[in-house]
């Protein structure tokens, strides 16, 4: 036995499934007029940023920068005695900030 249905799609979503792409959507039943329709997802694409530019390694860690942050990235060992974390997270932050430093004056000349 073979059912022969025909489904409504929207003349944006024939453009694309003849370029030869995927279209998400759902396939549903029209309530008032009992035809088959497809509505394709209206996905937004994904504005990707540039990757982060690195501006220092430092021993633990680094420094890098995107289009709207600076970041500061570092860890450090659980086995390391406490006062010896706290000298590190000094020294980390100090070179973050020479960094941030060097980096300014060098975009400013």
């Amino acid at each position: 036995m073979k059912i022969k249905k025909y489904i409504q799609i929207e003349d944006e979503v024939l453009v694309r499934l003849v370029e030869g792409k995927c279209v998400e959507g759902s396939l549903r039943r029209d309530e008032w007029t009992g035809q088959l329709t497809f509505r394709a997802y209206n996905r937004q694409s994904r504005c990707r940023e540039r990757s982060e530019e690195l501006l220092r390694k430092t021993p633990y860690g680094r420094v890098t920068q995107t289009m709207k942050r600076i970041k500061r990235y570092f860890s450090i060992p659980i086995d390391m005695p406490l006062l010896e974390k706290l000298a590190t997270f000094d020294e980390e932050n100090r070179l973050a900030k020479d960094a941030l430093i060097d980096y300014e004056i060098i975009n400013r000349v």
